[in-house]
């Protein structure tokens, strides 16, 4: 029983932070979770010093190594500190500069691509993508996949060099390179038989730079509900991109999980598909019967009064748009905007204190109030301080801002801008397979350029 003296928390968060000591004593205090800081920096300025050091050609040779010359961008471009177009453009200007052929530049721009495909796949599917978007593969026990992600996988104590090393670099860094995260995902979907869904809550607890479109078609690609065949490797594969460094001195050497050759791990891991001439998921499955997309209907308004272009707004800066690249902070400078820390959201997904320091410290480089609560309610609450008769806000794909977007619009006129898209004139749904969406967006990506 409440005596009566408890009050609600302050929803209202510092903006001037003395150092990260300090920002990671804030969220254990106000967030209650655990743990440090990430040693990835958030924030505009580290934005900027990686983009200026990139390599599009290192890049591309390699790219698949542990040890190559990746860019580490990923968090900035998964929050909007750094746009697609930015990086498109960085990549061109390089190639120009230091008269290098569009072939040097070529991988790096596919993978922006790959990027704007999984985000044009979850503007249609929306919460569909939780969801096999095909059926996968049948693990040769017969027996179904786990719903849970097992303790020694999550801890690190599988007594697997490699695998135990990922999952420790994901929860003490926020970030694991693409080729880990692929290993890591064929691990836990093919050989310990769990289902990807657990596997992607569990990446999204920790990646700084973990949005549920990029996060979950991967997971999906490599199970095999999202591509043609499902994704495995041998010890040979990760010896040769990881230059052995797991696998010499790892206690479990000797029986390698790994250890055989593609045709083996095959018939090991999965049962016979009818009619498929292998044991793996067939190659040339038809996709044709899959359900066509279904847009999500168009975001209402709700019975708030219409609102002059001319009356004063504030800015609903959200988590997809912390750059100077937000149109409504383009369209709008100088008009009072609020950021809020979704509460629900960082309950419901277990956040970790790496996601929201990186977040913070994005949000330290902007000029806006931070807050902590329900987002439409403490939207709606900020206008009505300033005297707001409007809210102005960036277009994102996530089903999570329709909804809360659809709640202040019922209280107050909402106006959402769109950002420039990164492959203009490609209409239409998104097709289901990248090599499709690409044939289409490629010609379109490099018409600007001429060296």
């Amino acid at each position: 029983m409440s005596d009566g003296s408890s009050r609600t928390p302050d929803p209202a968060l510092p903006h001037r932070i003395a150092g990260r000591s300090e920002l990671a004593a804030l969220l254990r205090e106000r967030f209650g979770v655990t743990g440090e800081l990430s040693p990835i920096r958030g924030g505009r300025a580290a934005a900027e010093a990686l983009l200026a050091a990139m390599h599009p050609g290192r890049y591309g040779r390699s790219r698949n190594h542990l040890d190559g010359a990746v860019t580490g961008l990923s968090p900035y471009l998964r929050h909007g500190v750094l746009s697609l177009n930015e990086v498109r453009d960085a990549v061109f200007a390089w190639l120009k500069r230091h008269g290098q052929p569009r072939r040097s530049g070529e991988k790096l721009i596919a993978e922006l691509g790959w990027r704007d495909f999984f985000q044009r796949v979850w503007r249609d599917r929306g919460d569909a993508i939780w969801q096999d978007m095909e059926p996968g593969p049948v693990p040769a026990s017969g027996s179904a996949r786990s719903e849970e992600l097992p303790e020694d996988i999550r801890s690190g104590r599988t007594g697997l060099a490699c695998i135990d090393a990922f999952s420790t670099d994901l929860r003490r860094l926020g970030w694991l390179h693409n080729h880990a995260r692929m290993w890591m995902a064929a691990y836990v979907v093919h050989w310990r038989q769990v289902r990807w869904q657990a596997g992607a809550h569990w990446f999204l607890e920790h990646l700084i730079d973990g949005d549920p479109a990029s996060n979950n078609l991967s997971w999906q690609w490599v199970a095999g509900t999202f591509s043609h065949k499902p994704y495995i490797f041998n010890r040979d594969n990760l010896e040769r991109f990881s230059a052995g460094r797991h696998c010499r001195g790892c206690p479990a050497a000797a029986a390698c999980p790994f250890d055989a050759r593609y045709e083996a791990l095959q018939q090991r891991l999965f049962k016979e598909q009818p009619g498929s001439g292998g044991t793996s998921a067939s190659p040339g499955r038809s996709v044709a019967a899959r359900p066509a997309p279904q847009p999500l209907a168009p975001m209402g308004t709700g019975p708030a009064p219409a609102a002059s272009g001319g009356e004063a707004c504030v800015l609903w800066i959200h988590g997809e748009a912390l750059g100077p690249d937000n149109p409504a902070l383009r369209a709008h400078p100088g008009s009072p905007a609020v950021f809020v820390f979704d509460e629900p959201l960082i309950r419901e997904r277990a956040l970790s204190l790496k996601r929201l320091g990186f977040l913070y410290e994005c949000l330290l480089e902007l000029p806006l109030e931070i807050r902590r609560g329900e987002v439409a309610a403490e939207v709606v609450r900020f206008s009505r301080r300033h005297g707001a008769g409007r809210v102005v806000t960036s277009q994102a794909n996530d089903p999570r801002f329709r909804r809360i977007a659809a709640a202040i619009a019922r209280e107050l006129p909402l106006e959402v801008l769109a950002a420039p898209p990164f492959v203009e004139g490609l209409e239409g749904p998104a097709p289901l397979r990248f090599s499709r969406y690409w044939r289409r967006a490629e010609p379109k990506l490099w018409q600007s350029f001429q060296v």
